[in-house]
C-alpha cells in the first residue's frame, strides 16, 4: 500500500527564547494539518521525537485530548526519520489510514558532547574524542580525504553553497551568505574544519501529514508520495574512524545499507534522484553522503562540487534549504526538515531556492551517531 504526504508544517530553525520545545512542536503540527485541511481530531495515529525539548507525546494537552495513539520515538538524529518509518509501516499494515508525525528540539548552545557511558558506549569512545562532534567529525572527513583525494577548497564550497541557499530560505536560521574565503579564514576547530564548516545546535520543529495514497486525493490535489523509507543500524565492523577491537576490514555503513533497501523498495536508484537533502553536520558528512547514499562513486564528489552540480541550478541539487549548516540542527526535527523542503520543491513551491525543470524524486538521508542510518524517497 503506497502512502503519500498530504500536509507539511514547520516552525522557523533558530533561537527562540520564552518558547519551550512543545510551543515549537505545536506551530509545526497546527501548520501541518492547516496544510492538509484537517483538524487534529481527524488523526488516527500520530509518532513524534525530540531528545531535549520534551516528551512529543505531550502534544496532546496543546491540541487535543481525543485519546489518539501516540508514540515517542529517540534515535539521536535519525529521530525524525525514524518517527516517519514507523508512520508510513503502521499506514501500509493498515492499521490506520490517516497520521500526523512531528519532531521538534531546544537544544542549549555549545557543541554535542556527552558522556559515553550514557549511551552505553565503552569509555575509549570518549577518549579518543568521538563523544565531542567537532573532532568526531574532523577525524572522519581526514581520513576520507586522504583515501579519495578530496580538497580543502571542495569543504569551503559546500559551506558557502550552503549559506546561499539558506539565505533564500524564510525558515532557516543562517539567512547570510557567507563567501568562501571568509569561511576558509575562519576560526580553525578541528583540522580541517573551521567555524563556519559545522552546524549548530539550536531550536526548531517540523510535522507532515500521512495518508494512504488511495485516498489522498480527498485532502490534496497534490500529494507526494512516499516510495521508500529504510531505517538500519551498523554492522560488525562497520565504524567511521578504526578504533580498538574492531576488524581491518569495514562492512558497509548504515547509510549504505539503508540506502540500497530504500531504493529497492521504492523500485528506483541513485540515477533518477532529482533532489536530495542529506545530512550535513558538517561538510564532510555532505561529501561523504554523497557516495554512501550512491549518488555518486568515492572520490567523484571533488570534480561534482568544484563544476557546481550539487548547487540548486546544478545537475544533483543537494541540501536546497541550506542543511543543517545553515538551518542548525535541533535534532528530533532535522530529518522532517528534510521531508519538507522535499515535498516544497515537488511541489514547485520552494520560491526562489526553487529547482528548476520540474523534479519528480526527492532522496532524504540522515545519520545517527553511533550508527543508524533512514532514508526516505519521494515523488510527486
Amino acid at each position: 500500500m503506497d502512502v503519500a504526504i498530504i500536509g507539511i508544517g514547520i516552525h522557523p530553525f533558530g533561537r527562540f527564547d520564552g518558547m519551550s520545545g512543545l510551543d515549537l512542536g505545536e506551530v509545526a503540527a497546527r501548520r501541518a494539518l492547516s496544510d492538509a485541511g484537517l483538524a487534529w481530531s481527524d488523526m488516527e495515529f500520530a509518532f513524534g521525537g525530540s531528545i531535549d525539548g520534551g516528551y512529543a507525546d505531550s502534544l496532546v494537552s496543546r491540541l487535543g485530548l481525543t485519546g489518539i495513539p501516540f508514540t515517542n520515538v529517540s534515535n539521536g538524529c535519525a529521530t525524525g526519520g525514524s518517527a516517519l518509518a514507523m508512520a508510513v509501516n503502521r499506514i501500509q499494515a493498515n492499521e490506520s489510514d490517516l497520521g500526523l508525525v512531528v519532531g521538534f528540539d531546544k537544544h542549549p548552545r555549545g557543541a554535542f558532547a556527552a558522556d559515553p557511558a550514557s549511551l552505553g558506549l565503552p569509555q575509549w569512545y570518549g577518549e579518543t574524542g568521538m563523544m565531542l562532534t567537532t573532532q568526531f567529525f574532523a577525524m572522519k572527513i581526514q581520513r576520507y580525504m586522504h583515501t579519495y583525494g578530496i580538497s580543502e577548497s571542495s569543504l569551503t564550497k559546500v559551506a558557502a553553497k550552503a549559506f546561499r541557499n539558506g539565505a533564500m530560505n524564510p525558515n532557516s536560521w543562517r539567512q547570510k551568505p557567507v563567501s568562501e574565503e571568509e569561511i576558509a579564514g575562519s576560526r580553525l576547530l578541528n583540522h580541517p574544519l573551521t567555524q563556519y564548516m559545522l552546524c549548530s545546535p539550536n531550536e526548531g520543529a517540523a510535522a507532515v501529514v500521512l495518508c494512504r495514497a488511495d485516498q489522498a486525493a480527498r485532502y490534496t490535489q497534490r500529494p507526494v508520495i512516499v516510495n521508500g523509507v529504510a531505517l538500519r543500524t551498523r554492522l560488525f565492523g562497520s565504524f567511521e574512524v578504526m578504533a580498538p577491537s574492531l576488524p581491518l576490514e569495514q562492512a558497509a555503513s548504515p547509510t549504505a545499507q539503508a540506502a540500497t533497501a530504500c531504493f529497492e523498495a521504492a523500485g528506483i536508484g541513485p540515477e533518477d534522484v532529482d533532489v536530495a537533502q542529506l545530512q550535513d553536520g558538517e561538510v564532510g558528512a555532505e561529501i561523504m553522503h554523497m557516495a554512501e547514499n550512491g549518488l555518486c562513486a568515492d572520490g567523484d564528489q571533488e570534480a561534482m562540487i568544484q563544476a557546481g552540480e550539487t548547487e540548486i541550478t546544478g545537475r544533483l541539487p543537494i541540501n536546497t534549504d541550506g542543511g543543517l549548516i545553515a538551518n542548525g540542527e535541533p535534532i528530533g526535527a532535522s530529518a522532517l526538515r528534510q521531508v519538507h523542503e522535499l515535498v516544497l520543491q515537488l511541489r514547485g513551491d520552494a520560491g526562489a531556492r526553487q529547482v528548476p525543470g520540474e523534479p519528480r524524486v526527492g532522496y532524504a538521508q540522515v545519520y545517527g551517531a553511533p550508527g543508524t542510518g533512514c532514508c526516505t524517497v519521494l515523488s510527486r
